[in-house]
């Protein structure tokens, strides 16, 4: 959390706020520069879901299934930590470098005045094709 802080500071934004839901399993991030709101959130759930899919329960473990899956979401809470702050680096990196325009950069996180992201905004009016399943 301090390192997105100083990073987001040394790039110029004005406000950081960061905030974990612990009933959802979220972290969320919002930051303020030049009057435009983003907010970032990544889901520790997720990333357990995914690290239990390549490191699955067996009873061979000297845990219990459940100790197994709290290890799980420790870990996710931990990396969902690391992997905005390296995301949000790399987003103000190239922005810095003229890679990318801020709003290019973040985009989908852009808070509306409706207090929505510009992404859940196009996702709940369906203003995206789904994409394309892949067929061999």
């Amino acid at each position: 959390m301090d390192d997105i802080r100083k990073t987001i500071q040394a790039f110029g934004c004005s406000k950081f706020a960061p905030m974990e839901d612990f009933a959802e399993g979220k972290v969320i991030i919002q930051f303020e520069y030049r009057g435009r709101t983003v907010q970032v959130e990544a889901s520790a759930k997720g990333y357990a879901a995914v690290w239990l899919r390549v490191n699955p329960w067996t009873n061979r473990m000297r845990r219990t299934q459940k100790e197994h899956e709290k290890r799980a979401l420790e870990q996710g809470q931990i990396a969902v930590w690391s992997i905005l702050r390296d995301w949000i680096k790399g987003q103000l990196t190239a922005v810095e470098t003229g890679i990318l325009s801020f709003e290019a950069a973040f985009l989908g996180q852009i808070m509306l005045s409706t207090g929505e992201t510009v992404i859940e905004r196009v996702t709940s009016q369906g203003l995206l094709a789904a994409p394309k399943e892949d067929r061999p």
